[in-house]
């Protein structure tokens, strides 16, 4: 069956692409939505406690073993590791993208079972948990009270009680965390002084817990005997309530004396631990974390996870309600709500643009059906392969309108063409037109294809990035073509008219301005072939172009800024807050209260949450705090092309063209300036990455390492020294650390000769200090349906100074001792925590590239610094999106080199020469080069979108190109000059060539000027693509001409060319327009 079949039977090709488009909306309804392609590598979290340790302690004892066991599991691309003055040890083991995340945890839990026995005993019975780390969070909320109510323990409870469990039961959410550690527990708080009379020691207490707070199964009376019932015992199990662990008894004797826990202890329903606190708008709360496995809809779970938190909320308690502090969905539905008007406007203006060439509603109405089809059903094929709808998806489709129109334009031009000669049958014109032109068609799918498969081969997350935007590319191609080859020309059968010579009629203004456009277009086409024949006069014009062009390429590509993705406004800003080392947890909620209040005056902040004694980027301590700030939604905080306008007569001006108050960079801005009177606290504002699943912050991320196993604060002063050589770079807008080793510590100095004197060990001295100031986990009790831990600790009093130490006793043989007889303490300085990375002592910096510089220029400068500063036997590593990006830009020219030698081979094997698609290959540069001077000129970055836009660039500047050498080379089988065949193969495809040009340039003008949300991806890919396509296509247009007629000439030097169809009328007609002598003597007889 032959294509002319589908000309024939148009119900045959029409359903067939109602079938494409009811397929499509399938896909599209099932396809999951994101904002990006899971691109963020499958990370496994280790953690664990030793309650009472320092960060060193926790590190040797609980970090060294652990790591040295994980090193090397397979696939593992690096590891980080961070220990607390708190006890907890964390360990995050990040897998190469691609690596399957259960198959990780397994090989992580297995790696952590062989260390299990080098672990203290303490951490063995709290457990090391091990759990695939999910890649973004989808919702934030806080549960909180307008009056406060609710202290934040019973906040945390209940939402650890009634919500999480709800919410984890919700499709496609991965796991829910809370930074509330106010979890219920049991908390024994020992009275030293009482204990000291009694002659006990906190071993004494668990021990007692460890005899009378069990669960046992005493059996049953009756089993296997002839007794007509049986019955069951039943042991009252773990307690309960407070009141019944107040009444265990520690010691009795004959007497009928009976000491119990409450003679020496205060017993309670508290918090498990007390270094983190939140309130949200200046009311305690409690703050969940929804995250979402990998590859599910987050659209989905965000609208199921707001149901479950509406249908909760009917059985809260008085007073009690939640709020969305942050839904990634907000921003991507604006985002998309952006991309989906961008894409009405381009179909509009490509529709007027096609229609001022093609003069014929009925015509520009074929290319428009055209475009609908290919696109809704390439959502078919995206969900087939796995894919999800995100917003580089939504750029593909944006992109490939111009080359789903391209496709439709050639088939409607070629039938105009046939009509034009004076074809009078529709039918007849639009199947010797496809005769024709079939095979160009396929060629330049085969070509679009070839630029946009072998990006999909890439791997790590450029390869993830490229792969869902080339193939969704290559899909719409390929649905296009068969278009092209099947709906296209059976509707130009249906709808086009042949042209109606033999009656005047009165001209229309429309036809006027038709014959207006016509005539003008008529005069550029002859002094285009002027132009073209000059050109190919002077060939070497055409050489020195050529190398000019690859020149300008490679010079801007080297000077263009670099980064991954561009910053946006998510409607979500964080701020972190530092105090001074050793800041109590009371004096940094004062600070945050100050600081809280002049966020309330924002106007453009909706809610703040703040979490005091945790930061996002330097972890946990009484010193830390962050905050989440929601800014008031789009609506409210409009930033459109309109909204900028109507300043004029609302009082603006011109101001909000270039300053938008209520924009995140403003609301950054403020917070600097608000906060710049708190002198005692170092305050970091940022927005969230773009990227989820990394690292909290959007900068760079790169960590120092010390690999001479030295001391700290040497290291620190090697990172200070580079720091301040690093903020002098014009690239770094603030390079700073949270790390600071100068935490007021004491070292407690145990006396082994004075214990020893005295019957005990250094151990038993340790121990308990540990049981009055680290605390113990003694035991388990169950309420609530969950199961939480008995806490012994000395009671606050005697923990303020260290003074207490003289009033806490140890017992010895001969009696009860105080434990400051034993040891002595020293004031000393340490870390807060120490952080490793990759086996070494590391400290993590977090950078900001200045204003005007983008993250690739920044990291250049991190590493000129570090080869100019740092001594032997230190060095730095990058991590997150800054590790991805530095992988990523290595890959770049190798993607572009691949695009060109694939679409160099397909052309070679069609043509049947490696000499004549060099003709094609050498006109590409202008194109690119073009697209580099516009990113420039807009001060753009080359990011994955502008790379997105290169890369179609390529497809769509060959496939120009080969127009031209296609008509060109048919017209010199017939036997013209090569330099004839040049050039009016070059004058009769100047018209479809310009249409497609414009219809793009016109069409993406909207993206490239694009204003609301996501605006900063959508200018770079509109940017790079119009520049691109203008340039390119004016220089394509003369330069293609010349250097067929060089490489044809060529190639017929290698192999002459033999001429099968000497006879041909269309051509001799064609001719007869540019014959300088009268042609009657060799007409050829039709």
């Amino acid at each position: 069956m032959t294509f002319t079949n589908f000309i024939k039977r148009p119900v045959l090709s029409t359903v067939i692409s109602i079938f494409f488009v009811l397929l499509g909306v399938i896909g599209l309804i099932s396809l999951p939505i994101e904002q990006y392609p899971d691109i963020a590598p499958p990370t496994i979290s280790v953690s664990t406690t030793y309650t009472g340790a320092d960060a060193q302690t926790v590190l040797n004892s609980v970090v060294t073993p652990l790591e040295e066991s994980i090193n090397g599991v397979e696939n593992m691309t690096y590891m980080t590791s961070s220990a607390t003055n708190d006890g907890m040890a964390s360990i995050t083991v990040y897998f190469k993208q691609g690596s399957d995340p259960d198959m990780a945890a397994v090989n992580v839990q297995n790696r952590v079972s062989q260390a299990q026995a080098l672990l203290p005993a303490e951490v063995t019975r709290v457990g090391v948990t091990v759990s695939k780390r999910q890649t973004s969070n989808v919702i934030m909320y806080a549960l909180t009270t307008e009056d406060g109510r609710y202290d934040d323990e019973f906040l945390t409870n209940y939402n650890n009680i009634n919500i999480i469990p709800a919410l984890k039961r919700v499709n496609g959410v991965g796991d829910v965390q809370t930074p509330g550690m106010k979890t219920y527990s049991m908390r024994i708080w020992l009275k030293p002084d009482r204990m000291k009379q009694y002659g006990l020691i906190p071993s004494d207490v668990s021990a007692a817990l460890a005899e009378q707070n069990i669960e046992a199964a005493p059996g049953k009376f009756g089993e296997q005997s002839d007794m007509a019932y049986e019955y069951v015992m039943r042991y009252k199990g773990r307690l309960k309530t407070a009141e019944e662990y107040g009444d265990i008894i520690i010691s009795s004797d004959l007497n009928g004396q009976t000491l119990r826990l409450k003679d020496v202890a205060k017993v309670e329903l508290g918090g498990l631990q007390y270094n983190v606190a939140m309130r949200d708008n200046n009311q305690p709360s409690v703050m969940g974390m929804v995250q979402q496995i990998a590859g599910s809809n987050a659209n989905q779970i965000a609208s199921d996870v707001k149901a479950e938190l509406e249908k909760q909320a009917k059985n809260f308690p008085p007073g009690l309600e939640y709020k969305i502090n942050m839904d990634i969905t907000e921003f991507l539905y604006a985002s998309i709500e952006e991309v989906v008007f961008t894409l009405i406007l381009t179909l509009v203006l490509v529709f007027i643009v096609v229609y001022i060439f093609l003069q014929d509603f009925r015509s520009t109405l074929i290319p428009m059906i055209a475009v609908p089809v290919a696109l809704i059903g390439t959502f078919l094929f995206l969900w087939v392969f796995g894919f999800s709808l995100n917003l580089l998806v939504l750029s593909a489709l944006l992109l490939a309108i111009a080359i789903v129109v391209d496709d439709a334009i050639v088939v409607v031009e070629a039938v105009h063409a046939k009509l034009d000669q004076g074809y009078d049958s529709a039918l007849t014109a639009s199947i010797d037109a496809m005769n024709q032109i079939s095979g160009v068609i396929i060629s330049i799918t085969l070509v679009m294809a070839a630029v946009f498969v072998p990006v999909s081969f890439l791997g790590g997350i450029s390869g993830t990035f490229y792969r869902e935007f080339g193939i969704t590319m290559a899909i719409s191609i390929l649905i296009s073509a068969i278009n092209a080859l099947t709906l296209s020309p059976a509707l130009c059968a249906i709808f086009l008219k042949p042209h109606d010579t033999s009656h005047e009629k009165k001209m229309s203004v429309v036809d006027r301005f038709h014959a207006a456009f016509n005539k003008q277009y008529g005069m550029i086409q002859a002094k285009y072939k002027k132009g073209v024949e000059n050109v190919i006069h002077h060939r070497i014009l055409a050489g020195v172009s050529v190398v000019v062009g690859i020149v300008i390429l490679v010079f801007t590509m080297a000077t263009t800024k670099t980064g991954l993705v561009p910053d946006e406004d998510t409607g979500v800003v964080f701020c972190t807050l530092s105090m001074a080392p050793g800041t109590s947890q009371a004096r940094t909620q004062e600070v945050i209260n100050q600081v809280d209040q002049m966020f309330a005056s924002n106007p453009a902040i909706k809610t703040r949450e703040q979490i005091v004694g945790y930061n996002f980027i330097a972890g946990q301590g009484s010193d830390q705090a962050t905050f989440i700030i929601k800014l008031k939604p789009f609506e409210e905080r409009p930033s459109g092309f309109f909204y900028k306008l109507s300043g004029l007569w609302q009082g603006d001006g011109i101001m909000r063209f270039f300053v938008n108050p209520q924009s995140s960079t403003s609301v950054l801005g403020m917070i600097y300036k608000q906060t710049a009177e708190i002198k005692d606290a170092q305050i970091l504002a940022f927005a969230p990455p773009m990227v989820s699943g990394f690292s909290a912050t959007n900068g760079l991320t790169f960590t120092m390492q010390d690999k001479t196993g030295g001391d700290l604060n040497k290291f620190f002063e090697i990172t200070k020294t580079y720091l301040a050589e690093l903020n002098k770079r014009p690239e770094i807008s603030n390079a700073m650390t949270s790390y600071n080793p100068n935490y007021p510590q004491y070292m407690v100095d145990v006396d082994v000769a004075k214990c020893k004197q005295a019957g005990i060990g250094p151990s038993t001295v340790l121990s308990t200090l540990q049981g009055y100031y680290g605390g113990l986990y003694a035991s388990n009790f169950n309420a609530y349906g969950k199961l939480y831990r008995v806490m012994i600790q000395g009671d606050v009093e005697s923990r303020m100074r260290p003074e207490g130490l003289t009033s806490i006793y140890v017992r010895t043989p001969s009696g009860m001792s105080p434990v400051s007889e034993f040891c002595t303490l020293h004031r000393v300085y340490g870390p807060s925590n120490v952080n490793r990375f990759n086996l070494f002592t590391s400290i993590n910096v977090n950078a900001t590239p200045a204003d005007g510089y983008s993250s690739g220029q920044a990291i250049k400068a991190v590493e000129e610094v570090a080869a100019q500063v740092l001594p032997e036997g230190y060095g730095l590593d990058y991590s997150g999106l800054t590790r991805s990006e530095q992988e990523s830009s290595n890959s770049t020219g190798i993607i572009f080199a691949l695009c060109i030698v694939f679409v160099y081979l397909i052309l070679s094997a069609q043509y049947e020469s490696y000499i004549l698609p060099l003709a094609v290959i050498l006109s590409i540069p202008f194109g690119l080069a073009g697209a580099f001077l516009f990113t420039q000129m807009f001060g753009h970055s080359n990011d994955i979108y502008m790379q997105i836009s290169l890369i179609m660039l390529i497809g769509l500047l060959a496939k120009n190109a080969i127009l031209i050498v296609e008509y060109a080379l048919q017209r010199r089988q017939t036997g013209m000059a090569i330099r004839y065949a040049a050039i009016l193969g070059a004058g009769d495809r100047l018209r479809p060539i310009l249409m497609t040009a414009l219809a793009m340039i016109v069409g993406l003008l909207p993206l490239m000027f694009a204003s609301g949300v996501g605006k900063n991806g959508n200018q770079t890919l509109g940017a790079a693509a119009v520049g691109g396509m203008l340039i390119g296509t004016l220089c394509q247009v003369f330069v293609v001409p010349a250097l067929f007629a060089v490489f044809q000439w060529l190639q017929e030097k290698f192999k002459p060319l033999t001429f099968e169809d000497e006879e041909n009328v269309e051509v001799a007609r064609e001719l007869e327009q540019y014959a300088h002598v009268p042609v009657k003597d060799n007409k050829v007889e039709e």
